[in-house]
């Protein structure tokens, strides 16, 4: 018989409580089981450790003992088992956002690192969609958190302003809409745009707004991201509608006019936006809270 270290804790539970049947309990095994386990521990150290009273149970020389040995190999197993807890292979929590392309592009990279150096136990995965996927998603319980563009009807999510993502017109600066600062959609539908892509939300918010005016953009070409498009208005190709903060950030390279468009539709925001905010686990809580204190004006 090889005893193990719940025998030895059964043993300092028997002579913490002074009973048979009450260290059994404590223990969480039955008082057969219990005394079975004691017997046998006195047949393998072949002496008694118990003498059996009417008011309990005594130690014997020998269970004093073995009842030290005990306590010093059960702190030992405890200190092993928290000394090798650093060496424990753990999987990392990830958390899902998803966002709109303005978000991933233009207001995510400087922010996250910021959360991810806070909490090395934790991933973040960005999924990119458009808005109405990730409304979609969230109305079917398969996002959690995401970032949406405040054009499209959210009821009934919950919603939390993040940041300013008003759009503006970039054009060519010998273009004859460079000596404009400010102007309305249908003052640009008359020229050739440049656009993104036909799934694009952000392009198809445009579309919705100039058919609204009686107008069908005319494209010149389709790109698929900021950038390119930056690269050819510059050239003088057309005109192109993007979000300001793009701009901000392209003009610099690309060289090219802004016009800061006017109408509720252009001054558009980013919400962060989930089913319920207080029915989230707590690590999604945390990271919400994160964005919601770093939102931009």
């Amino acid at each position: 018989m090889r005893f193990d270290f719940f025998d030895l804790q059964l043993l300092l539970h028997i002579i913490a409580t002074g009973s048979l049947t009450k260290g059994a309990k404590r223990s969480a095994i039955s008082l057969q089981a219990a005394s079975e386990r004691i017997k046998k521990l006195e047949q393998y150290f072949n002496t008694p450790l118990f003498t059996r009273q009417t008011t309990g149970v005594e130690l014997t020389s020998a269970g004093h003992a073995l009842a030290e040995h005990a306590r010093t190999l059960i702190q030992q197993k405890d200190q092993l088992e928290q000394d090798m807890q650093r060496f424990r292979e753990t999987t990392p929590l990830s958390l899902t956002l998803w966002c709109n392309s303005s978000a991933q592009s233009e207001y995510l990279p400087t922010l996250l690192p910021q959360y991810l150096m806070r909490h090395p136990e934790i991933n973040i995965d960005l999924h990119e969609a458009e808005s109405s996927e990730i409304i979609a998603a969230l109305h079917k319980g398969i996002a959690q958190l995401g970032l949406v563009s405040s054009f499209f009807d959210i009821q009934p999510l919950q919603t939390q302003d993040f940041a300013s993502d008003p759009l503006v017109l970039i054009c060519p600066r010998s273009h004859a809409l460079a000596q404009h600062q400010h102007l309305n959609l249908i003052d640009a539908l008359n020229y050739g745009f440049i656009g993104l892509m036909p799934h694009h939300s952000l392009q198809q918010s445009i579309e919705t707004q100039a058919k609204l005016l009686g107008f069908n953009i005319q494209y010149r070409l389709r790109l698929p991201n900021f950038a390119s498009i930056a690269e050819v208005v510059a050239e003088g190709v057309g005109v192109a509608i993007m979000p300001a903060r793009a701009a901000q950030r392209l003009q610099p390279t690309y060289h090219f006019h802004t016009v800061q468009l006017l109408g509720a539709w252009a001054n558009r925001k980013l919400l962060l936006a989930t089913q319920d905010f207080k029915q989230l686990s707590q690590d999604y809580q945390n990271f919400a809270d994160f964005l919601l204190q770093h939102r931009l004006k």
